[in-house]
């Protein structure tokens, strides 16, 4: 029996209610790139337009960022026949690139089924992922820079570390809020999306099954990071925020993040660096143990 054809009319936003079917999917198929957690996706919705559908046993992605429409691998067992079609789909779009986030195991399935593709490397969407015990430790001399300038907080400042719960996460709030302040989020596009995503996720904070810890100074919530499992040894980092007023605080939170996620998991996963130099460079220096590489296919690269 003839499948039937795919249409991008087909495809609805994602919404929080649909967490259960992505949970069924990602429980079989797990995640490696923090760009297909959950929380990513309907965090950042507002920016990256988020549809899926299922289709064909399959779960599949598309987004809309500044009009250009992208779409993912489908998520389920490879199927040649739905790869067609999403591809014959997106290379229907006016968009340069209307294929991408797809990552190494993807990459080598369509090399052997679609061997005259073209993929390019998008270097501002590769995830760093270190091993928990080297960001909790921080032992050896490629960690003493970081180490003396965390050793420097501890010694200037008495602070204590709690985790996020309903009782705290007003104050988190207002953390978030100063933090942007701080920053002046709304002279930077980047900054003001990441914000609104940040305030979604801490709004539908035990919706989406997160955790979180912060560090408080003087009573005040001064730092704090939000992270999830996402597959069985990794953990990811959404995101880790602090004062400017406490050089080191961001070493420190950095630590006691990992201090937690050690017991529970091999490794990290901090995210991409968006290819902001100074995000590029402060992940370097935490020395990644691998890189999770993604790639797309530009409309002319994009054979069937």
């Amino acid at each position: 029996m003839k499948s039937k054809l795919l249409s991008i009319e087909d495809f609805i936003p994602i919404k929080l209610e649909d967490k259960p079917l992505f949970d069924k999917y990602y429980k079989e198929y797990p995640p490696n790139h923090s760009d297909y957690v959950f929380t990513s996706l309907i965090s950042w919705m507002e920016y990256s337009k988020y549809k899926y559908l299922e289709f064909e046993n399959n779960l599949i992605i598309m987004s809309r960022i500044e009009n250009n429409i992208r779409f993912r691998p489908p998520i389920g067992k490879r199927k040649k026949e739905v790869f067609d079609q999403v591809l014959k789909i997106a290379k229907q779009q006016e968009t340069n690139c209307p294929f991408g986030m797809i990552d190494f195991e993807a990459k080598k399935w369509m090399e052997q089924n679609y061997p005259k593709t073209i993929f390019k490397p998008h270097r501002e969407y590769f995830d760093y992922v270190y091993l928990a015990s080297n960001l909790a430790q921080l032992n050896g001399s490629a960690y003493s820079k970081i180490r003396n300038r965390l050793n420097k907080f501890k010694k200037n400042h008495l602070f204590s570390i709690e985790h996020i719960t309903k009782e705290n996460m007003d104050e988190a709030q207002e953390f978030l809020h100063r933090w942007c302040l701080w920053k002046d989020c709304e002279s930077d596009p980047i900054l003001e999306n990441e914000k609104k995503a940040i305030l979604y996720s801490t709004d539908h904070f035990f919706d989406l099954g997160l955790s979180g810890i912060a560090i408080r100074i003087n009573d005040k919530i001064e730092a704090l990071s939000v992270f999830e499992k996402m597959n069985p040894d990794t953990a990811v980092v959404h995101y880790e925020k602090g004062s400017p007023d406490y050089d080191g605080i961001y070493k420190a939170i950095n630590q006691q993040t990992a201090k937690i996620l050690q017991k529970n998991v091999k490794y990290i996963n901090r995210e991409s660096d968006m290819n902001l130099p100074g995000l590029r460079k402060s992940k370097m220096s935490y020395h990644p143990d691998h890189m999770i590489e993604v790639f797309h296919v530009e409309k002319q690269n994009l054979i069937l």
